[in-house]
């Protein structure tokens, strides 16, 4: 199955690409990796997650939330490069929590991200990651996270 068929099979229809809130670009190729900018937990226009793990929500809402911040990086590199078939791996993750004080659980947080880009690209979708807790975040967002992925020339 492609990518795009096993989104499909997991009911997830990609968003449009979402537009910078700032002066930067929504991902970048060189040479043979696209990168993406920080995806945020939007949905429908909206912020679907805001505040701090720890206080504001559960583990569950922030693995939700970096789901959905995945589900938005993916829309972006089918942007970049179409068809998303042409992706020939997801070489890293970078992952950042909107952590209150004293809150460790940043790892299960990004496996929301971590888990749907092996849903979808299968081994392709394995990848080292990054998993960084952080004090504030834009927009009060739970959870920013961007991809790394290679394509051929």
């Amino acid at each position: 199955m492609t990518p795009e068929q096993h989104l499909k099979s997991l009911g997830i229809t990609l968003p449009q690409a979402p537009p910078p809130v700032a002066a930067y670009l929504p991902w970048l190729q060189t040479g043979q990796l696209v990168v993406t900018s920080g995806q945020l937990p939007w949905r429908d226009g909206e912020m679907a997650y805001t505040g701090k793990l720890g206080t504001d929500l559960t583990d569950d809402e922030g693995y939700q939330a970096a789901r959905l911040c995945a589900i938005n990086a993916i829309a972006q590199l089918k942007e970049a490069v179409g068809e998303l078939s042409r992706i020939k791996q997801i070489v890293r993750l970078e992952g950042y929590v909107h952590a209150a004080p004293g809150y460790r659980g940043h790892p299960l947080v990004l496996n929301g991200a971590s888990d749907l880009l092996s849903e979808v690209f299968g081994e392709c979708g394995m990848h080292t990651r990054l998993a960084l807790g952080i004090n504030e975040m834009p927009l009060d967002a739970a959870v920013q996270l961007c991809l790394w992925a290679e394509v051929p020339d």
